[in-house]
């Protein structure tokens, strides 16, 4: 689900409650016949209230300078639909196997972070995605992490596959390749694209991958062709998007986070094949946690078909 299902419910139970009592708190006024009519329009309102509010916070956050309120709106809601469009482009089977995996490999929702949801997930899982909003809280928090493990330190293992991100709007296609990447030992991946660009970026630092994948044309336009099916123009690739995704993975028995924002990976401590599923989601809660308000937390795992 590109919402959260949690939030969705709580948003859609406030909306209902609140206009009802708006409408008990106008009974006197209006006539039991038109009741019905109220209460759409008020509940239509406070849902464009809430995507009002939305803008707001999205507008305080952006870094170009936007004339009128109508720029900023648009300026959002292109940025979220092209985030959310990423999505599906990222789940789509077909995006996967024209990179080289193999069709025993697949990439799933995961409905929810309750350990009975967990549990309906198909295993091995090889990766976990999860598609969040950047918001100020992200980047407070992201600055504060990376300058406390710059003094104290962290082990990184040798065998981590890691690229910066370059292009703006290339988050998706980069967790899905630190997905397949740290795993080829496991996917074994057919002769292709991908195939071709990790043998060529084995041996790079992490800013020369992310400047390779630039360059890496059969990616690039088998991304292209996807995402613009159905669209009738593609997005700019330097245009700002409020979304990112951010990959989890087991390697030599840690879990590492892989953000191509961020200046390393980030160890979250030990992990197995077994458990990485259950690791990951505690670290995606932490996401939730650190920033309650924001709207569309979504994971997915790369797991057996």
């Amino acid at each position: 689900p590109i919402l959260s299902f949690r939030y969705s419910l709580f948003l859609f139970l406030k909306c209902v409650l609140v206009s009802h009592l708006i409408l008990f708190s106008l009974s006197p006024f209006i006539s039991l016949g038109s009741c019905n009519h109220c209460s759409l329009f008020v509940f239509l309102g406070l849902i464009i209230l809430s995507i009002l509010h939305r803008t707001v916070a999205y507008a305080s956050s952006v870094q170009n300078n936007l004339d009128s309120p109508w720029q900023i709106f648009f300026s959002f809601a292109k940025s979220l639909l092209y985030s959310l469009g990423t999505w599906p482009l990222l789940l789509s089977l077909q995006y996967l196997y024209s990179l080289g995996v193999p069709e025993k490999w697949q990439m799933v929702d995961v409905y929810g972070l309750d350990p009975e949801l967990l549990a309906t997930v198909p295993r091995p899982v090889l990766a976990v995605v999860l598609l969040f909003p950047c918001s100020d809280k992200y980047d407070e928090y992201k600055a504060v992490q990376e300058a406390e493990i710059e003094e104290k330190g962290q082990s990184v293992s040798e065998n981590i596959y890691y690229l910066k991100q370059v292009v703006t709007n290339a988050c998706g296609t980069i967790a899905l390749i630190h997905s397949v990447a740290n795993n080829v030992d496991k996917i074994q991946l057919e002769d292709g694209h991908l195939k071709q660009f990790l043998d060529d970026t084995k041996t790079l630092n992490p800013e020369d991958r992310g400047d390779l994948l630039q360059k890496a044309e059969g990616i690039i336009n088998t991304h292209k062709e996807l995402a613009l099916e159905g669209q009738t123009k593609a997005p700019d690739a330097n245009e700002q998007v409020i979304y990112h995704f951010v990959t989890f993975v087991h390697k030599d028995g840690d879990l590492y986070e892989l953000d191509g924002r961020k200046s390393f990976p980030i160890n979250h401590g030990h992990t197995s094949d077994d458990t990485l599923l259950e690791d990951a989601a505690k670290v995606c809660q932490q996401y939730i946690d650190r920033d309650p308000d924001a709207l569309y937390f979504t994971v997915v795992a790369l797991t057996a078909a």
